[in-house]
């Protein structure tokens, strides 16, 4: 017997009824069928190859609330990532559903995350014919882009877990528990970003929502968290009263600061680059890498220019714009 299989095993023993194990045929099943590891569960393995790819390297240098924040202590796409897997883990574990397929969907939720932020996505969203969603561009990133066209193929159950992080149901309980996971982070995280900015004090915080969830950001995630696991596994949400709190918080949030001009001061700049980026490479698209090049001539120019910037971090298409629209001086 491999240590996969006693793994499998393993699990099948002591996960709950409603988890999803890895030996479940249909959310372990990929596009292009690969013979099995000896040492590692299917979820495992889609956990290491988008730790290892290229998109989520990229997202230590791509905006969470603040466009290139000066100052180590700010988070990055990639710490937020980071501390989504956290939660969503922690849940996870506390509700017996398989932590290895819950981490395997965090860590790849926001590969598909444009430069700049949500003001990237909605730039592209509105340039592009196709649209832009991050969700759904993350899929297209482990499906069609990394691995120079490859993609990863990777299972349905973190394909569709991907697919679900924002705002629709996922077809595993686990995918579902990312989505809140999601949340409980990036509002609290972004608290706390936003006092260190000077945009926030600890004391404007909605006074209901910080006596049912704490006063403090380990406190918040705590009784969000508890929530969720003490709620139960039929249906992954938090208690009403918890609900309510935190759908207050999100929404003091959306209008403190996700709307703040002072956060948001830079945001015209990063859209009008984006803009000229875009264009530039419409007109221009000998100009593009090979592989964008490639995904061109199976779709249009449009897709490929899109798929081309949403990679970028934000610092790449800062001096890519550099390069291309400010002149050098001579020496």
């Amino acid at each position: 017997m491999t240590v996969r299989e006693q793994t499998e095993i393993t699990e099948v023993g002591i996960l709950s009824n409603y988890a999803c194990t890895s030996v479940d045929e249909n959310n372990t099943k990929r596009v292009r069928y690969e013979k099995k590891c000896p040492y590692r569960t299917e979820f495992q393995r889609d956990r290491d190859r988008i730790l290892h790819c290229n998109s989520f390297r990229r997202l230590k240098r791509k905006t969470q609330v603040f466009l290139s924040p000066v100052g180590d202590h700010y988070r990055t796409r990639l710490t937020h990532t980071l501390e989504v897997s956290q939660i969503a883990r922690t849940i996870s574990r506390g509700m017996r559903m398989n932590e290895d397929l819950t981490e395997a969907i965090a860590l790849g939720h926001d590969l598909g995350h444009s430069p700049f932020g949500h003001c990237g996505e909605a730039v592209l969203n509105e340039i592009c014919p196709h649209g832009f969603k991050h969700y759904l561009q993350s899929v297209r990133v482990v499906e069609s882009l990394e691995k120079k066209g490859e993609g990863l193929n990777l299972t349905f159950a973190v394909r569709d877990g991907i697919k679900c992080h924002t705002n629709q149901v996922a077809a595993t309980r686990e995918g579902n528990i990312v989505r809140l996971a999601d949340t409980i982070a990036y509002i609290n995280h972004d608290i706390e970003d936003s006092i260190r900015a000077g945009i926030l004090r600890p004391e404007d915080l909605p006074a209901d929502c910080v006596k049912t969830l704490g006063n403090t950001k380990t406190k918040r995630i705590t009784s969000l968290i508890a929530s969720v696991i003490e709620h139960g596994a039929y249906e992954i949400d938090f208690a009403p009263h918890i609900r309510k709190a935190h759908d207050d918080l999100k929404s003091f949030m959306f209008e403190k600061v996700y709307t703040n001009p002072a956060a948001k001061q830079e945001e015209s700049k990063a859209e009008l680059l984006l803009k000229k980026l875009y264009s530039y490479f419409i007109e221009h698209t000998a100009k593009l890498p090979d592989e964008y090049r490639n995904i061109m001539k199976k779709t249009d120019a449009d897709r490929a220019v899109c798929d081309y910037i949403s990679g970028m971090s934000d610092e790449y298409a800062v001096d890519l714009y550099t390069e291309l629209f400010v002149p050098k001086f001579w020496k």
